[in-house]
């Protein structure tokens, strides 16, 4: 019978099988940022010990950056509490930390794979629920709380149960304005926002197999919403080329002989699924959430659902029909917004970027919108400025940001107001979510958020494109 990848990297990684029936694994990469991270370093300092493997740990600041200006110390008096730990403790331990002007600073998710630290094969933790993300280069990653990030940094091994394996397969060519965000929106609406609990996501199929690495990153990133413990895609020659000179990935001979090992970690041909979904990429339109959960999603040209006939979805449906001030039955197009917010580790990649800028170049942001761009990470930044981006995006009536989170949580400077209701790239559209309690948020890809923005309320993409 043949292995999944979550099979070989598990089996690979395996310490011991423990009294409790969990697995207690070693950790190839661990991932910190500045919310997440001081607590566990206090736990560890109060017991006397210190990081194990300082050389397999990487922080960055990402969360409560401010994006408009960079200054020190930071207006926040807690963000600057969690930054100064942060500094602290990375150095005290001897650990990598990539901060501001470093030219390698960004979201966590994002500067993972871009340097080449995220590598087929791994196991990669974060305490972030997003870190499934790195699964697009055939890894095997998840999030962690407060107390795994302590067991972690000091034993670099932790106590997991072994997931299940849905196979999800994209079938088909996707159309015009159909990204990669609108396949992941779509998977979760059809199985739900509890769909994957116990399951690691497999995504597979030509649909997946003909999306660039960025696109598999952006795919891979939302498995948690859908429930799943983490997401994957099996490592090609994509996967490959993504990696080929990048600065933490092996160089010369040591690549190659990487490269037949990456390889070797794909799923078997033989391998056997717990489960089997398939989507016909060719039969989606974009995608947009309507409600709270990023379950509550539809094609653009639809009409929003009656509750009653969601079953037992419905109450969720009529709090977020009364959260988000919508009506069943009405079309989901034309919805006034007041922001458009594109970036996330979601949808703040240089593609994403390009794919907003080719809907944006010669238009300009509608009347009363306020519309910002906040680039995943420096590198990003820097790539998008050498190909004039940010002046399309300025020149449309974006404001264009420093790298980070920004508004995708709010734990920076940049939030809703009231109930602004903002046409997002980012991942979560929970109440509050953005900032305000009674902000509202809409969940679609880069080049819709552009296209909202224009329209100054939700619109068709492939109506702008050429």
């Amino acid at each position: 019978m043949g292995k999944t990848l979550l099979d070989k990297v598990w089996e690979t990684h395996r310490v011991a099988t423990l009294p409790s029936g969990e697995d207690q694994l070693f950790i190839g990469l661990h991932l910190i940022h500045e919310v997440t991270s001081p607590q566990a370093f206090a736990m560890i300092r109060e017991r006397g010990f210190k990081v194990k493997h300082p050389e397999r740990t990487v922080a960055t600041v990402d969360h409560i950056v401010p994006t408009d200006t960079i200054g020190r110390p930071l207006q926040d008096s807690l963000a600057e509490e969690m930054l100064a730990a942060l500094e602290e403790n990375t150095s005290a331990q001897g650990i990598r930390f990539f901060s501001w002007g470093s030219g390698k600073q960004g979201i966590v998710h994002v500067i993972g794979p871009e340097l080449g630290l995220t590598q087929p094969g791994m196991t990669i933790v974060c305490g972030d629920s997003h870190t499934s993300t790195h699964g697009a280069l055939g890894a095997v990653a998840f999030g962690i709380g407060t107390s795994q990030i302590r067991d972690v940094l000091a034993t670099q091994t932790l106590a997991v149960s072994k997931p299940r394996v849905r196979r999800i397969n994209f079938i088909g060519k996707a159309g015009p304005g159909i990204y990669a965000k609108d396949y992941i929106l779509a998977l979760i609406a059809r199985l739900g926002v509890k769909g994957g609990i116990g399951y690691a996501y497999e995504y597979g199929g030509p649909a997946v197999e003909a999306l660039s690495m960025e696109g598999r990153l952006t795919l891979c990133n939302m498995s948690i919403e859908g429930g799943a413990r983490c997401g994957y895609i099996n490592p090609d020659t994509t996967t490959v080329e993504y990696l080929r000179g990048r600065p933490y990935a092996p160089q010369g001979a040591a690549f190659e002989k990487a490269r037949e090992y990456w390889l070797s970690m794909a799923s078997d041909s033989d391998a056997v699924y717990d489960d089997v979904v398939t989507i016909d990429v060719s039969a989606l339109e974009p995608m947009v959430t309507w409600g709270i959960t990023p379950g509550q999603g539809m094609g653009v040209t639809e009409r929003l659902p009656d509750p009653e006939r969601l079953g037992e979805e419905a109450e969720l449906a009529r709090t977020a029909y009364a959260h988000m001030g919508l009506e069943p039955g009405k079309p989901v197009l034309g919805t006034p917004i007041q922001v458009a917010f594109i970036g996330s580790c979601t949808n703040g990649r240089l593609s994403d970027l390009r794919e907003a800028a080719a809907v944006l170049k010669g238009r300009h942001v509608a009347p009363g919108v306020r519309a910002l761009v906040v680039p995943g990470s420096e590198q990003v930044k820097a790539a998008a400025e050498a190909e004039g981006l940010d002046k399309i995006f300025t020149e449309a009536g974006f404001e264009w940001r420093e790298a980070g989170c920004s508004m995708c949580l709010a734990m920076n400077p940049d939030r809703l107001k009231g109930n602004e209701l903002c046409a997002s790239s980012s991942n979560r559209n929970f109440i509050g979510r953005q900032g305000s309690a009674r902000g509202r948020t809409m969940l679609m890809s880069p080049a819709m958020v552009a296209a909202a923005a224009v329209r100054g309320a939700i619109a068709d993409v492939r109506e702008f494109l050429p």
